[in-house]
């Protein structure tokens, strides 16, 4: 005898249960290159500098068309390559320090200066052993804004008056940079130093 097509089929089995999908929350903590902390430090009276550079290329220039002396070539290109030199030197030393870039991530304290980030420093966090915030860092005490070093003082990037950090390297050196809200850049780093070893002879 044919089995009847009309033969109801056997009831599947029940459905596999779905279990819900449980976010894991991050570990405090815990710091990969994927967590990176930026902060940075901005001075617009640089610009104003720099608009006196560019108004000294530009007399160089002007210089160089025009001889309104008329008293040979050789005062002529003096003044010229003067006013383009001290120009050039303006323009740097200003839009090159208009602003600091600071990043802190799982390797390295990064400061960059100006829109080309140059001058730059890099500071493996292995060599640094202490960090802390400077409330009042003045240019007037660094001798001026830009890159400085001072003997009681150390190196620092200095670009305009406020707060700052100062870190602390392992081989007695110190660098300091003004970057706003220095405190969360303070935590940034001394969150991500290798905890200290047991002290000798414990």
């Amino acid at each position: 005898m044919k089995d009847d097509p009309r033969e109801i089929a056997p009831s599947p089995g029940p459905e596999p249960r779905v279990e819900p999908r449980v976010e894991t929350p991050p570990v405090l903590g815990r710091h990969d290159d994927a967590e990176v902390w930026t902060g940075r430090a901005t001075n617009r009276v640089q610009w104003l500098l720099a608009v006196l550079g560019a108004g000294c290329m530009a007399l160089g220039i002007e210089l160089a068309f025009e001889d309104p002396w008329g008293g040979g070539p050789a005062p002529l290109v003096m003044s010229v390559v003067g006013c383009v030199a001290a120009g050039l030197l303006i323009l740097f030393g200003t839009v090159a320090f208009v602003n600091v870039t600071v990043r802190v991530d799982a390797q390295a304290l990064e400061v960059r200066c100006g829109h080309a980030g140059l001058p730059r420093r890099r500071i493996p966090l292995t060599d640094i052993v202490d960090v802390e915030v400077a409330s009042s860092v003045t240019p007037r005490h660094w001798g001026g804004w830009g890159y400085r070093w001072r003997p009681e003082k150390g190196t620092g990037v200095i670009v305009r008056r406020g707060e700052g950090v100062v870190v602390r390297l392992g081989d007695g050196r110190i660098f300091t940079v003004t970057v706003d809200d220095a405190a969360s850049a303070a935590t940034a780093i001394r969150s991500r130093l290798a905890p200290a070893g047991p002290a000798a002879g414990a």
